[in-house]
């Protein structure tokens, strides 16, 4: 059985098109740290960070809130890592409430133990976010991470449809009592009973740690030949189990998708993991969502980060992009260490006005700038994209020709024309429509075949599409599919899993998933 097509949408490759504007972005917010560090005041806002364990991934979460503080006056950041010990945890928090911090971000080692430590902050008016890991209580401020049981749900679907349905599994779990061991084995074992044909050998126990997992693999008494895949609950494990197992044909599979020497992307890129799936940290929005209720700005309780799988097929694309987002934040970093010691020479409080004014200046451009930038690039994302799967812009009002199979650009201005290039550009989506429409009910229609047929690789083609439609080429071809079988359940007596065919999806069920996800609403509703 194919895997479903979607699970290959994932962020879009570095290109030269826009560097002039990106450089030009990245020096004026250079410019602006390096001024408003300048002119900073006394810290206001005490944030405490309770991480439950060190580890590169939290390493990277760290990094992502310091850089966050860059861009406040009134932050001051505190960390702790409890080493994996509730105990440990719990004494740190207390510690945090004494010293009277204005926020708790936490990451709870366990599910229960740790709770009252954290109820005993939020009772003492402490706002308290939880994230990546849960407690079992409700006394939180606001929770904010990615869902630990769609990925080991997916993770569970993933293998299954490689295996056809049959085969031999076995799992490597997390930490005993944590919330992402808990909700990624949930997830994981309700895909799998969807296939009688699978067999979960077992789920051993670990500890996030390479070393837990080949103990683990080398205590287990069972019978652990022939194991077709492994699902270890983040990378380092499934490497351990990698390094542990004798077999030559058994696939293995992680979660964390961080880039990096020997990471999970890099594991991908080199075949010693087959997926990985990225487990987002998004440092800057955990600081964002902490600003926002420390200054009375809305809020949301419950903010989901989104993850994406990681191949073969992109993770030399990731790891490009993140060395360029290592080194810009480099650049930064170092900008803003040259602008601290600056800061102590200054004793002038002229100059300090000055600057001040200077920023609110650079400030007020750029802010101009790029949301000028964003709404016109958005404009002619929805404009493109609207060409290639015939779907109405929404807000942007555009004539329409008669015939649905040719669809209209609407009139643009002649910089938005230089974006698109509307002669060739145009032609170009419009022939990639064309052979989608075509070729839809194909379920072997892939990005590979459209390349070949457009006449350009498979990374060119994917980089013009995402540079003229914001999406991606998998995007172009599940969405045409959609809108078509939408059109079909309306206007025809055919049941859901005839449309579902005859759209190119291989399995009614996934069909039905992605129409409900892009609708809002199930097919048989119809």
């Amino acid at each position: 059985m194919e895997f479903p097509q979607s699970f290959h949408i994932f962020a879009a490759p570095i290109t030269n098109a826009g560097i002039p504007m990106r450089k030009f972005l990245f020096y004026l917010i250079a410019l602006t740290i390096v001024l408003s560090s300048c002119s900073k005041s006394e810290k206001t806002y005490k944030i405490a960070v309770s991480q439950c364990s060190e580890d590169i991934w939290r390493h990277k979460l760290n990094q992502e809130l310091v850089m966050g503080t860059y861009f406040y006056d009134d932050v001051e950041l505190s960390f702790a890592s409890a080493d994996d010990s509730d105990e440990k945890q719990i004494e740190q928090i207390n510690q945090f409430v004494n010293e009277g911090v204005d926020l708790l971000i936490v990451a709870p080692n366990q599910v229960s133990t740790v709770s009252p430590a954290i109820d005993n902050a939020f009772d003492k008016g402490i706002p308290v976010i939880v994230f990546d890991r849960k407690t079992n209580s409700e006394k939180y401020t606001a929770s904010i991470g990615a869902d630990n049981y769609e990925m080991g749900s997916l993770m569970g679907e993933y293998i299954a449809t490689q295996l056809g349905g049959k085969g031999r599994v076995l799992e490597i779990m997390g930490l005993k009592g944590s919330s992402p061991a808990i909700d990624r084995h949930n997830g994981f074992v309700k895909a799998l009973a969807a296939y009688p044909g699978i067999e979960l050998v077992a789920s051993l126990q670990g500890d996030w740690t390479e070393e837990s997992a080949v103990k683990a693999i080398k205590d287990y008494q069972g019978d652990l030949t022939h194991i077709d895949y492994v699902f270890g609950q983040n990378d380092r494990m499934a490497v351990g189990a990698s390094k542990t197992l004798a077999s030559k044909t058994t696939k293995y599979c992680g979660i964390d998708g961080l880039p990096g020497k020997g990471n999970g992307i890099e594991c991908v890129r080199d075949s010693v993991l087959e997926v990985s799936y990225i487990y987002p940290t998004h440092g800057d929005q955990v600081l964002q969502l902490a600003m926002n209720i420390l200054e009375g700005k809305p809020y949301e309780k419950d903010n989901p980060l989104m993850a994406s799988l990681v191949t073969k097929d992109n993770a030399k694309v990731l790891l490009l992009q993140n060395e360029e987002l290592v080194r810009q934040s480099n650049n930064i970093n170092l900008l803003h260490r040259q602008a601290d010691n600056y800061l102590q020479q200054l004793n002038s409080q002229r100059l300090i006005t000055l600057l001040l004014a200077i920023v609110i200046f650079v400030i007020t451009v750029s802010g101009m700038i790029i949301v000028s930038n964003m709404h016109r690039r958005h404009r002619l994302e929805r404009q493109a994209f609207s060409m290639v799967v015939n779907v109405p812009v929404e807000d942007e009002p555009a004539e329409v020709a008669p015939a649905p199979e040719q669809p209209q650009i609407t009139t643009v201005t002649p910089e938005e024309q230089a974006h698109i290039e509307a002669g060739s550009d145009a032609r170009f989506l419009e022939k990639l429509r064309g052979l989608v429409q075509e070729q839809m009910g194909e379920s072997s229609l892939s990005v590979e075949t459209l390349a070949e047929q457009m006449g350009v690789s498979r990374v060119q083609l994917y980089r013009k599409v995402k540079t003229l439609t914001g999406r991606t080429p998998v995007d172009i071809i599940r969405l045409s599919r959609l809108n078509r079988s939408k059109v079909l359940l309306e206007t025809t007596d055919k049941n859901v899993s005839e449309v579902a065919y005859e759209v190119g999806f291989t399995a009614p069920s996934y069909f039905t998933k992605c129409f409900k996800d892009e609708f809002g609403i199930s097919p048989s509703d119809l």
